[in-house]
């Protein structure tokens, strides 16, 4: 039973983050003007492209094919988009917070499941950073932008930083509930403190071209 009941409690996180994502593809597809179907395409890309990769990787079925729950999220997102267009430009701090928590959500499903496969700890981080932040990778090469984790701003970083914690609290045996919150809120927590303060990585500077 209570195996049951965390599962249903991980579904959940990877649902809210699944939301979370596809409005933030649904809504740069607005930005640039992609029709109804072009949008709906990116922000499912968005949800399910980094647990696709993950899966893939993995050798195990894509996990959005065994429920059509992931398109009806995508759906809902292109909804609320269309619905409240005309005040999603002043919530833009908002949706900032839903991108930050799906990001550490989608990390903990992704350490998890690697977890449950047996596979060492280097390749679970790997695993909850790809899950991350992939599907924003593909995002942004759809509308033609540089993806955001080849930028100056701390996001697969982020995602690192959460599956250390998590691999870290499942080897102490910490509680499984009490390392998804921590891990997840390592993930937010430094998104927010990145952004805040403009933290970054070096830019690796190359040679100028003489005129």
């Amino acid at each position: 039973m209570e195996i049951f009941q965390h599962m249903q409690f991980v579904d959940l996180i990877e649902f809210f983050g699944t939301f979370a994502f596809a409005i933030s593809g649904v809504r740069l597809a607005s930005a640039k003007q992609f029709d109804l179907f072009g949008a709906f395409v990116v922000g499912f890309v968005t949800a399910i492209g980094g647990g696709t990769v993950r899966d893939l990787l993995l050798d195990v079925t894509p996990f959005w094919m065994q429920n059509p729950i992931y398109m009806w999220c995508t759906l809902f997102a292109l909804v609320f988009v269309m619905i409240f267009r005309k005040h999603l430009v002043h919530l833009n701090n908002t949706f900032f917070v839903f991108d930050s928590i799906g990001l550490g959500l989608f990390v903990v499903v992704g350490v998890e499941k690697t977890i449950e496969l047996g596979y060492p700890a280097w390749v679970v981080i790997t695993m909850g950073t790809i899950t991350g932040a992939i599907g924003g990778v593909i995002r942004d090469m759809l509308i033609n932008e540089i993806p955001l984790i080849f930028r100056k701003d701390i996001y697969a970083l982020a995602c690192v930083f959460g599956g250390v914690v998590f691999t870290a609290l499942y080897a102490l045996d910490v509680n499984l509930f009490i390392n998804e919150i921590a891990s997840a809120s390592t993930v937010i927590f430094t998104r927010f403190m990145a952004v805040k303060y403009h933290w970054h990585i070096p830019i690796l500077k190359g040679e100028q071209n003489k005129q």
